[in-house]
């Protein structure tokens, strides 16, 4: 095989190659287009069904306290999450749970 033979085979291999990545490369962007476009209607419909939330008034609030709670070395958004892990493993309502103390261990 001559030289200019392997020439014209590389470069017709490394052609077909590049074809193969542009082809790809589009085959992306298409999907990309697609699921973007998905995505925009599910979030047009989640807009839709939004939900009204209401907030809590502070005597209520105060109404559903059971006692008071020492927290030794813990600070609060550790031990609520402590309460309602707990609440959640012994499957009973967290109202209906009463924590005197809520202590770290070292």
């Amino acid at each position: 095989m001559s030289i200019s033979n392997s020439l014209l085979v590389a470069l017709i291999l490394v052609s077909i190659v590049f074809i193969a990545l542009v082809a790809l490369s589009f085959f992306v962007k298409l999907q990309t287009a697609i699921i973007s476009s998905i995505t925009k209607k599910t979030d047009s419909l989640k807009q839709e069904t939004k939900v009204v939330e209401k907030p809590v008034s502070n005597s209520k609030a105060e109404e559903m306290s059971a006692g008071e709670l020492t927290l030794i070395g813990v600070d609060e958004e550790t031990a609520a999450m402590v309460m309602a892990i707990t609440s959640d493993e012994l499957q009973i309502p967290l109202n209906e749970l009463q924590f005197k103390s809520i202590k770290a261990l070292n």
